[in-house]
């Protein structure tokens, strides 16, 4: 029981950050149906530039600060990831998209894989092809909660996705933007109607996922402490599960899914060699995509998802 609780406390941190990516996911689609399959490498990006903000402001291993100087760093760090991702996915939706969001349905999800490929080969030509440490500014402490013990990285991480999760549902549920989002993704042409500005309704939904990107690059990086150029096209791929679980177009399944397919990864690795071949940490990526076969078959709509007509 105590080994259970320990992964699941893993599963949890893990799964927040799934969360941050499949919800750039689903807003994309509830806005545009758009798989934006370019998002996961938005993120690996987002890993890129913590690392060159951090080593900015001369944080390396070794050297590590301590007090108002961590916050403001970690602050700052997370800030300025968000804004570039930011940058990046509204510069991909005017550059790749906007131009085909009036062609047939295939021609923007080729662009998207497109997209995702030069993003790839982009961080490849910044940092080569070889793993690359994150620095671990963070102080990990780790504190003992009747046998479990968490650690002050996986505390940070929750926080972190919980305020940018809340964030997003008020900015979407509170906000007269939020309402104008939801207008589009509705029905883009009787918005346009209502004095929407579409455009800029569809932009500023690429922005806040790339940003929530972004941030997921910046707690990956301090929970796992290393990065590569391929890694968005594999967590992308996890989070495109979680959001199809959740319900794709969905907020708050996408939420749910991240955190479901994070407590399965974390579980699956309970899994002993008797049952699975090489024991369950093996055979973590089949289980997780076996989901996502069985949603697709049994339930496409998701777990919180609704059946709607297709729209024309």
């Amino acid at each position: 029981m105590t080994l259970f609780l320990q992964e699941l406390i893993v599963g949890l941190a893990t799964g927040a950050i799934y969360a941050l990516i499949a919800l750039g996911y689903t807003m994309v689609y509830g806005i545009i149906e758009l798989i934006n399959f370019a998002h996961g490498d938005v993120f690996m990006i987002g890993t890129l530039v913590s690392i060159v903000v951090l080593n900015f402001f001369g944080v390396t291993s070794s050297s590590k600060p301590t007090g108002f100087a961590l916050v403001a760093i970690l602050v700052a760090t997370c800030l300025i990831s968000m804004l570039v991702c930011a940058v990046l996915g509204v510069t991909i939706e005017r550059i790749a998209y906007r131009p085909l969001r009036n062609a047939p349905r295939l021609a923007p999800l080729i662009t998207a894989i497109g997209v995702s490929l030069v993003l790839e080969d982009m961080g490849k030509l910044w940092k080569g092809v070889n793993f690359i440490s994150f620095p671990q500014i963070f102080p990990i402490v780790n504190y003992d909660i009747g046998p479990v013990t968490v650690s002050s990285v996986n505390i940070l991480v929750l926080v972190v996705a919980l305020l940018l999760m809340v964030g997003l549902q008020l900015l979407v549920s509170r906000t007269s933007i939020g309402r104008a989002m939801r207008a589009v993704a509705q029905d883009r042409e009787a918005a346009a109607l209502m004095g929407v500005n579409v455009d800029f309704i569809i932009a500023f939904t690429f922005f806040i996922g790339a940003a929530l990107a972004g941030a997921a690059g910046f707690v990956y990086g301090l929970q796992y402490g290393s990065t590569v150029f391929y890694i968005g096209f594999q967590l992308g791929l996890i989070a495109f599960t979680a959001a199809v679980l959740g319900g794709i177009g969905n907020i708050a399944g996408a939420m749910l899914g991240g955190i479901v397919i994070g407590v399965v990864e974390a579980l699956a690795t309970l899994i002993p060699d008797t049952v699975l071949p090489h024991g369950g940490a093996a055979w973590t990526r089949a289980i997780i995509f076996a989901i996502l076969i069985l949603i697709l078959v049994f339930r496409p709509s998701g777990l919180l998802g609704q059946q709607t007509p297709e729209k024309v």
